[in-house]
């Protein structure tokens, strides 16, 4: 049996090394990242200083395969100031071209909020800009789902032409 020099060693664990990142590479399917919109936002009774809100976020998932959702974890922003966040991860399978929807419990920031209070008071405004970010993890072996939604919210009713 021949021996392994130590000049050689280095350089055949990491071919191997290259070798097993290519093939675990091949194993993961290429996801197009499934459609995420909000569906109901409303108050929850609260005990505690900071309320609570139940938000209804509905998703399609445009893959022919199921997304298995494992957990979710997600925040909201207004003017840049992240107002809710929160986790979830009782949630069910989206099947492949299909859509799903879930109900998710999320607390305020209440720092940022009244952050967000004082800005709005010292410069008020007719519209809002927001921001939903997700992070959808489906599983051990795929890697998690960001998804990044963002618009405005106009608080003026447009006027008529």
């Amino acid at each position: 049996m021949r021996r392994i020099n130590k000049r050689t060693l280095p350089c055949l664990l990491l071919l191997l090394l290259l070798l097993l990142q290519g093939g675990c590479a091949g194993l993961r399917p290429s996801l197009e990242p499934p459609s995420l919109s909000l569906t109901s936002f409303r108050l929850l009774p609260s005990a505690g200083m900071a309320p609570s809100f139940e938000i209804g976020l509905h998703i399609i998932n445009p893959n022919r395969t199921p997304l298995p959702l494992k957990g979710i974890s997600y925040r909201v922003t207004l003017e840049g100031h992240k107002l809710l966040s929160g986790v979830a991860n009782d949630l069910p399978v989206i099947a492949g071209y299909g859509e799903g929807d879930l109900l998710l419990q999320a607390k305020v920031d209440l720092f940022s909020g009244l952050r967000l209070l004082s800005d709005l008071m010292a410069q008020p405004r007719d519209s809002f800009s927001y921001a939903l970010e997700a992070k959808l993890d489906i599983g051990s072996m795929l890697p998690s789902i960001r998804i990044k939604e963002t618009g405005d919210i106009q608080l003026q009713p447009a006027s008529p032409r």
